[in-house]
């Protein structure tokens, strides 16, 4: 199964008005802390922006909204693992990427024939507090000789210089979040990545 090489997550659906029209095939809406309802408006919009455009969406953690909008990807962290229903989310046909960090992780994540396998944070990140520290391009290497054909996304503290090294390193598809978020001129930091990651 192919992927496109670039990923970028996003907080909020305006990000993919933004995003999608430049070219953006691949996305991740990463909602925390909502109101409900407003978390199922959130991923409704993601979901039509994302089929206007012919871009595949993934969305992160919710995975009962996920199945009852019809959502096609879901994404897990390890923690999230803990409660969802992972036979509910296999019978609705849901393709499926977890977060590792470690081997006793990845051992837990391809025990559920994954869809992709998310690494991280390759380098120091400033998104969230990890217990991880950065794992560098050696465990890249070393994931992805472990995982075989699976898909690999590198990601933590990736950027447009970073990426040329993390694809040689082993991954098949690279993820961003502060790097585009953060910069000051979001749109051509897009461009760039889609042009690092054609």
């Amino acid at each position: 199964m192919m992927l496109r090489r670039f990923y970028p997550i996003f907080d909020d659906a305006a990000w993919l008005d933004r995003a999608l029209p430049l070219g953006v095939r691949l996305v991740q809406l990463r909602l925390k802390d909502r109101a409900a309802h407003d978390l199922r408006d959130q991923i409704r919009r993601g979901l039509v922006l994302a089929r206007q455009h012919g871009a595949t969406l993934v969305l992160n953690d919710h995975w009962q909204i996920a199945i009852d909008e019809g959502a096609d990807w879901l994404h897990l962290g390890q923690e999230d693992l803990d409660s969802a229903d992972l036979p509910a989310i296999r019978r609705a046909g849901l393709r499926l990427g977890i977060s590792t960090h470690d081997h006793a992780e990845l051992d837990r994540a391809l025990a559920l024939a994954p869809d992709y396998v998310a690494l991280g944070p390759v380098y120091p990140t400033i998104l969230k507090q990890m217990k991880w520290h950065q794992q560098g391009l050696e465990r890249v290497t070393e994931w992805k000789r472990l995982i075989g054909d699976i898909p690999l996304i590198a990601i933590g503290g990736m950027s447009v210089d970073r990426a040329p090294g993390a694809f040689a390193a082993g991954a098949d598809v690279v993820s961003a979040v502060t790097d585009i978020t953060l910069h000051p001129d979001p749109e051509g930091r897009l461009r760039e990545w889609l042009a690092v990651t054609a």
